[in-house]
């Protein structure tokens, strides 16, 4: 049985123009990304990917696994 405290939650940036890219970060159940827990590398796609919301990457969407 899953529940929220064993769910692990992720929000994914789909690219508008390549099929199948995405970029994916970890997040709580409510969308928020701890950037203090990624990587520089990470940090720096994340802010790329919501900066082109709308440009490169439709809106995130949250999944749950």
């Amino acid at each position: 049985m899953n529940t929220a405290s064993t769910q692990r939650f992720e929000v994914r940036f789909l690219s508008l123009f390549r099929e199948g890219r995405a970029l994916a970060f970890p997040c709580d159940p409510s969308g928020l990304v701890d950037l203090d827990a990624l990587t520089e590398r990470a940090r720096s796609n994340y802010l790329f990917a919501r900066a082109m919301v709308g440009r490169e990457y439709a809106m995130p969407t949250l999944y749950a696994s």
